[in-house]
């Protein structure tokens, strides 16, 4: 399951300071699909996301990244699930649930940020994801997501 269009350009009304393509203060990171239950993000921090070194990504920005681009995902796939293009018919909202990362090493803020997610446990009313977060080739972060779904108006 490929895709040209980015997850978030899909999901209308998204004003997410992370992902939200509405939001022209955000980070505007962009997902796409990578394979079966898997998507994959590229992301440069700016300079003004260090952490106290200058030269390292504040940890709340690796949060923001991930937490959007796991939530996101869950979107997705549930129009997926529901046999719907992403952002067709009555909105499909998802909220964070569950945010676990473990932070691994530090991230530097002048190279891009690769996030990878998989599916791995769907229902009804919450979708599980796991995802990585690498920089320069090393590991940094890694993360259990529980995305809850919400009402579509919420």
């Amino acid at each position: 399951m490929t895709q040209e269009i980015a997850i978030q350009d899909q999901i209308q009304g998204n004003h997410c300071f992370g992902c939200g393509p509405d939001n022209d203060q955000g980070l505007r990171i962009k997902s796409y699909w990578s394979g079966q239950n898997q998507t994959r993000c590229e992301f440069t921090p700016s300079p003004f996301h260090n952490a106290g070194p200058a030269k390292y990504l504040n940890g709340g920005i690796i949060a923001t990244v991930i937490d959007c681009h796991t939530i996101c995902t869950a979107i997705a796939d549930s129009y997926v699930q529901a046999g719907r293009d992403v952002g067709t018919g009555e909105k499909i909202w998802y909220a964070t649930g569950k945010l676990d990362i473990k932070y691994l090493a530090p991230a530097m803020i002048d190279k891009p940020l690769i996030l990878e997610a998989s599916i791995v446990g769907r229902g009804p009313k919450k979708t599980v994801l796991h995802c990585s977060l690498t920089s320069d080739g090393r590991l940094c972060a890694k993360a259990e997501v529980v995305a809850v779904r919400v009402p579509g108006d919420w």
